[in-house]
């Protein structure tokens, strides 16, 4: 198969988030075994009887912890412009053909099932939809279901290849082609058994570990004198998002949160954050500190949603943070967000955000009414610009809104998959009006906010219609 070019006062102390992303991993290369055992890290694993069970020696069997740092020549990127896999029993093949050799490190991990690939920075020369199902629906065989590829942060870019069953990487290594400086970069695999694979990611994780570089602890920004308004484009970089008729969400998203960005800043009332301002990618816990240490008065994370089985389902819907979710739809939706991290290949880690105690309870109390009360004045001001779904309020697990002194909300523009929707969240003039839309809700929200509003009612789960302002005609 070939692919061609084509964002409260009385603030907790910080909480350390528990993800980071290890800035190098692992390359199996050509060299002897005795390389190989040069870590102590990886001696833990080897006594698990994986050393049996590894290529012999001479077949990809070292350690390179630099690998993903080399860089080609100033100001020279080298490009990808076709994509190709091959597959045959229990081997398989995933080529790129590059502009220019470079160096890559490839490791695997579990839950789900991945390999990883990380480069130098690259352009993907590729049609968007490369690798987005490596076989037609019905065939099922080969190691490989489907891959992805983009820029994972500067510097830096990541293929990850999901698998159908259990492989280990052979080999992942540039072939040069011809004077001329072309190269071909191949990763290959094999298939192997659940528990060779689980000791392969053990491994992984260790060097990862050992690899990775104590974060340094970031100084929250210091108060603002206009509230602070984060806007979070979804996804980005390698998580292209949903992709329906060539339409990109992480795209179509992006240029929505900087229109809403836009009008904001020419309010002159707030100061207006993103969380990434070009097409890379952010890990949820770090949008979640983002709005901490950026001491953000309100989070808005924009995205598009897709439901291919039910194509008349239509309408923007916000969300806000439950522990249960509100409906079935709404844990769907969740599910699928909560992937961004796993489709970026981070492997997957608990969030530091569920901690306990009786100050931190009341203070998400309060930033969850907040959060409510901002879901309502947004549906509210919606109506002008657009269609909302028949339940335009919702709640569910979202990770990227778990700040928990930070009001949050998720708003789907709606459905790429109807036809309507897909039309209006195409069209330049309908961002514009919507765009308009969301800003001046956020307007509202904390003009109500000064005026003394009480979002702490009886009923928690509703926001106080009176004191929420009119929308306008």
């Amino acid at each position: 198969m070939e692919f061609g070019n084509g964002g409260l006062s009385g603030r907790l102390e910080r909480q350390t988030q528990g993800e980071s992303m290890a800035e190098s991993a692992f390359l199996r290369k050509a060299v002897g075994a005795a390389t190989a055992m040069a870590t102590g890290a990886v001696m833990a694993v080897l006594a698990t009887g994986w050393l049996a069970l590894l290529p012999p020696a001479g077949q990809y069997f070292g350690l390179r912890a630099d690998a993903a740092t080399v860089q080609p020549e100033p100001g020279v990127r080298p490009a990808a412009n076709a994509a190709r896999i091959e597959q045959s029993g229990d081997r398989a093949k995933l080529i790129f053909a590059l502009s220019a050799p470079l160096d890559a490190t490839a490791f695997v991990l579990a839950d789900p099932d991945r390999v990883i690939v990380d480069l130098p920075q690259i352009e993907f020369a590729l049609d968007p939809q490369t690798g987005k199902a490596a076989d037609p629906p019905h065939r099922k065989s080969g190691l490989i279901a489907a891959f992805r590829f983009g820029q994972l942060a500067p510097g830096k870019s990541r293929i990850v290849i999901d698998l159908r069953v259990p492989a280990l990487v052979l080999r992942a290594a540039c072939d040069k082609l011809d004077s001329d400086g072309h190269a071909r970069l191949v990763i290959e695999l094999a298939k192997t058994d659940r528990r060779s694979f689980q000791a392969a990611v053990q491994s992984a994780r260790i060097q990862l570990a050992a690899l990775a570089q104590p974060k340094k602890a970031q100084k929250p920004e210091p108060e603002s004198a206009k509230p602070v308004i984060m806007i979070d484009p979804g996804h980005g970089g390698i998580d292209r998002g949903a992709i329906v008729k060539g339409v990109i969400e992480k795209e179509l998203v992006f240029d929505f949160a900087k229109a809403v960005a836009a009008k904001l800043d020419a309010d002159g009332r707030f100061k207006v954050v993103m969380t990434r301002d070009d097409d890379s990618f952010v890990p949820l816990s770090e949008r979640v500190r983002m709005a901490r240490d950026g001491n953000a008065a309100l989070f808005v994370s924009i995205h598009a949603d897709t439901l291919s089985s039910a194509a008349e389902v239509s309408g923007a819907t916000v969300y806000t943070v439950s522990d249960r979710a509100s409906d079935a739809e709404a844990a769907r939706v969740a599910e699928k967000e909560n992937q961004s991290d796993a489709a970026a290949g981070l492997d997957k880690t608990e969030d530091a955000s569920d901690v306990s105690g009786i100050l931190f309870d009341l203070t998400r109390r309060e930033t969850r009414a907040y959060s409510r009360f901002f879901a309502h004045t947004l549906v509210n001001y919606w109506r002008v610009a657009g269609r909302l779904n028949k339940n335009p309020r919702r709640s569910a697990g979202f990770r990227v809104l778990k700040a928990p002194d930070v009001p949050s909300v998720l708003l789907e523009l709606g459905y790429l998959s109807n036809e309507k929707d897909g039309l209006a969240l195409t069209s330049a003039q309908w961002r514009d009006k919507a765009s308009s839309q969301v800003a001046e809700a956020i307007k509202a929200f904390f003009s109500a906010r000064e005026s003394g509003a009480n979002v702490t009612k009886a009923d928690p789960d509703r926001a106080p219609i009176e004191k929420i302002p009119s929308a306008g005609p």
